[in-house]
């Protein structure tokens, strides 16, 4: 990611006082389009694959998966409080940072709620339990959408943005690391400048642009030349190690100390550990890592096409990942006798969304502001509705429109969309909390240590009571429908079948207008109504 979006172009422009040409570099991604496309998209991808794999094993029948929606909507609550609970607290202790576009922030979250309104209207009050091909074609468009209402907020569009004050972001997406400099490997030897002064020079005059270091024979002192702030983006020191290492490392060279990385168990920092306990624990940690690390040694190194290939062809290795995962759902669900929504919504949620909680966790840590940690956990929402929903959807969709003339049914459309009111509930409790810290501290992530894990423990508590809910209620479908009762008649009495387990009936007391084969989402299903006479 962070070698896609550093990719600049040259310019070149004609100064009108001299006429002689002036050659700058500008970014040729823009950070709004860049958080929203590639981080949110990538880190989401899991998600999405699942969500698509599932859809095509599901191919031809009229029946939608639960698997795909089931992981989405459970990852979003993942996204909205466990991760923000981590990016609050990562910062170090009394680092302030805030989001600096507020108008763009404020746009990513319109269309976040935006999404799971539009689900839920769709799958409760336009064609209750049914989608329709333009239901799902028009989710698909409203990603294009959003990207577009970013954009037009980002570059202060006149009529399609907010009259917001914004401060600057800084230049380069993200702030670029020290170059580590390896005396005794020889790599440093015609590329970096380094100027050593023996004992008999003079010491008093030093460049100030210059960062010490001493050699490790401690006979001279070592000074590393470093960028100063009027040169061009070219000359970053992420960007002057990469083209010292692709000159003196061929392209296979390169991947092959992929492969040595990713079979080595201790580092050097493990070897220097004086206690026996946490050398053999990390260890321990690296050999759990090695087959991982090795599958996804396969990944071309980055250095090349701007890192492109790496970032294809990892969302490759994640889909193979992905089908893998959904083949284990089915066993387990076959096995265990749990309904596989019940795992998408909580196992596969978690899982598939640690790479958003690794993304955003590296925002909040190396960003300045804090645009680009809370737009991923925004747009990611967004992203899981309107192509990890949209696309599995318009898949089957039009697989049944061609085929059959006949739209997806959604078996359990009861269920998603309670799932989908407990979390627009607790997301504005979220949201609350980053509006007042922001009001009250002056910035939404980072601060005072004790303010920042209040506020951790205030999300994780928030997402466990969500989660409860959703996890204790249980879905049952109508078979009977046995007679109305109450002082007026309004309400039905009825007979259900629980969804997870077919064997079992109970009697339920149903307000309001319900018909056989409707599916009821049951708080508590251990008590059971009394039989009319």
């Amino acid at each position: 990611m962070e070698s896609v979006v550093s990719h600049t172009r040259e310019v070149v422009d004609v100064d009108p006082c001299t006429g002689g040409k002036v050659i700058r570099h500008e970014k040729v991604w823009n950070f709004t389009i860049a958080d929203i496309s590639l981080l949110a998209f990538g880190t989401s991808f899991p998600q999405i694959s699942l969500a698509t794999i599932d859809a095509i094993r599901n191919i031809g029948s009229l029946y939608a998966g639960g698997l795909g929606p089931g992981t989405l909507v459970g990852s979003a609550a993942f996204d909205l409080f466990p991760i923000h609970a981590v990016c609050v607290v990562v910062p170090k202790a009394g680092e302030l940072k805030k989001i600096a576009d507020i108008g763009v922030w404020l746009v990513e979250l319109f269309w976040s709620f935006w999404a799971y309104i539009w689900l839920y209207i769709i799958l409760e009050v336009w064609t209750p339990n049914v989608i329709t091909l333009w239901e799902a074609l028009l989710t698909v468009l409203q990603y294009g959408l959003l990207l577009t209402h970013a954009y037009a907020q980002d570059k202060q569009w006149p009529y399609f943005s907010l009259p917001i004050p914004r401060s600057e972001r800084p230049e380069d997406w993200v702030p670029a690391e020290p170059v580590a400099c390896k005396l005794d490997s020889g790599l440093c030897d015609e590329y970096s400048e380094i100027l050593h002064v023996g004992e008999d020079e003079n010491r008093d005059v030093v460049d100030i642009f210059s960062i010490h270091s001493e050699t490790r024979n401690g006979v001279g002192s070592v000074y590393q030349q470093v960028s100063g702030i009027d040169e061009s983006p070219e000359s970053s020191n992420k960007e002057y190690q990469e083209k010292m290492v692709s000159q003196d490392h061929p392209f296979f060279t390169l991947w092959r100390q992929q492969f040595v990385d990713a079979v080595k168990l201790e580092s050097t920092e493990s070897r220097k550990l004086s206690n026996i306990y946490l050398r053999l624990a990390r260890i321990f940690w690296q050999l759990l890592l090695a087959p991982w690390r090795l599958l996804f040694a396969f990944v071309p190194p980055y250095n090349i096409a701007h890192g492109w290939v790496a970032f294809i062809g990892s969302l490759i290795f994640i889909s193979a990942i992905a089908y893998i995962v959904t083949q284990l759902t089915d066993l387990i669900s076959c096995v265990t006798g749990i309904n596989p929504y019940v795992i998408a919504f909580t196992a596969l949620a978690a899982g598939t969304s640690w790479p958003d909680l690794v993304a955003s966790k590296i925002a909040a840590e190396r960003q300045l502001t804090a645009d680009s940690a809370i737009a991923n956990i925004t747009c990611s929402n967004s992203v899981n509705i309107y192509v990890g929903i949209g696309v599995p959807w318009l898949i089957d969709t039009a697989y049944n429109y061609i085929v059959y003339n006949e739209p997806l049914r959604i078996e359990n459309a009861a269920g998603l969309s309670f799932s989908l009111l407990v979390f627009f509930a607790t997301s504005v409790g979220c949201i609350a909390v980053l509006v007042i810290r922001r009001l009250t501290l002056g910035a939404e992530l980072g601060g005072p240590k004790l303010w920042a894990w209040i506020t951790f423990v205030f999300f994780i508590t928030v997402w466990s009571i969500g989660g409860r809910m959703d996890s204790t209620a249980k879905h049952a479908v109508v078979v009977k429908v046995m007679g109305r009762t109450g002082s007026r008649g309004q309400v039905t009495q009825v007979r259900v079948r629980f969804l997870d387990d077919t064997n079992r009936l109970i009697m339920r007391n149903v307000k309001g207008p319900v018909r056989e084969g409707d599916t009821l989402t049951l708080l508590e299903s251990e008590r059971e109504a009394r039989r009319l006479r």
